[in-house]
């Protein structure tokens, strides 16, 4: 994460306070409860979201004390749909530590990540930014319908890139718009300002997770520190495979379609040779990098400064990252 470090070299201090706040609002006496919430403070792995708030902050004026409170609280958001997420995937790692659900079962980590929202709206309600806390609890409910559509689609092989891009916007999208509203809102920013950032925000989302799709093909899990193909073993289909099934030949798509709707054993692999013999990962990584364009296009608002080129960075790391 050394890169990531010199883009947020603006708002290091406000981000080392937001660790610091973290730690110490989802802190437990009960040292079953404490443990688990140690093990989670190394799944705060790039500070996207937060970080997000503040340079949007930073570059709408200055950051301010409710910057800080409001990235907490939606990095909190953010690591308990993690751990509901990994328990929906069955996944076993994530930043190279054991995910809660395999340490110690799906019920604790749902557990969990319910005591993770709770203080999240407990510490959100304490500082009194009525706007704030209506936005994320709204986003919140975004998230899971995102989240609900996508158990929805299970095994649906027809599905269409409308489908693909309305359940990416909601689970993923959703939150660093919000995050990039609540950072220009709160340094006093106009309309134009907040909506330009919040279209920022969004399109930095969707290139996020059709990367991290992409990732969960072609990566190596050494790199990205995960468990990968839990996407195609679950039965989700993600844009690289919408594109190949659209525009595959005859016997290409039939062999698709023949080991997806074969059970989960060997999936994966033979998707990933598919995939990897086609334009479908190009095309996902276009998609990808025209999204990147457009947010980057919305920076135009801003006047130029040390934030508005770390935003303009960031959308360029999440594009390139590996992990």
């Amino acid at each position: 994460m050394a890169v990531l470090a010199s883009l947020y070299e603006c708002i290091a201090e406000p981000l080392a306070e937001v660790r610091r706040i973290f730690d110490a609002q989802i802190r437990s006496d009960v040292p079953f409860v404490n443990d688990l919430c140690e093990h989670i403070a190394r799944f705060r792995g790039k500070m996207l979201r937060p970080a997000l708030v503040l340079l949007t902050g930073q570059a709408c004026g200055r950051v301010r004390q409710e910057h800080v409170g409001l990235a907490t609280v939606v990095e909190m958001v953010h690591v308990a749909t993690l751990v509901h997420d990994d328990v929906l995937d069955e996944s076993d790692v994530r930043r190279r530590v054991p995910t809660v659900n395999h340490l110690k079962g799906n019920e604790a980590a749902v557990l969990l990540g319910d005591h993770l929202i709770a203080h999240a709206f407990r510490y959100c309600n304490g500082l009194g930014l009525p706007f704030a806390s209506d936005l994320i609890g709204r986003t919140t409910n975004t998230i899971c319908e995102g989240e609900l559509l996508q158990v929805h689609h299970r095994g649906d092989w027809a599905l269409t890139e409308e489908e693909y891009f309305e359940i990416i916007g909601r689970k993923t999208a959703s939150l660093t718009a919000t995050c990039c509203v609540l950072g220009a809102y709160y340094a006093g920013a106009g309309a134009e300002v907040v909506s330009a950032l919040k279209q920022y925000g969004y399109e930095v989302g969707v290139a996020f997770q059709i990367v991290d799709d992409v990732l969960d093909v072609v990566g190596h899990q050494e790199s990205t520190g995960k468990t990968l193909g839990r996407d195609l073993e679950q039965g989700e289909l993600t844009l690289p495979l919408v594109h190949y099934l659209r525009h595959a030949d005859p016997a290409g798509r039939a062999e698709a379609l023949g080991v997806l709707g074969n059970g989960h054993l060997g999936r994966a692999e033979t998707i990933r040779r598919l995939l990897s013999n086609s334009q479908s990962i190009d095309y996902a990584m276009g998609m990808a990098c025209e999204r990147i364009e457009q947010a980057c296009r919305n920076l135009d608002v801003l006047e130029a400064s040390a934030a508005r080129d770390a935003l303009a960075a960031v959308a360029d790391f999440v594009f390139y990252r590996q992990q």
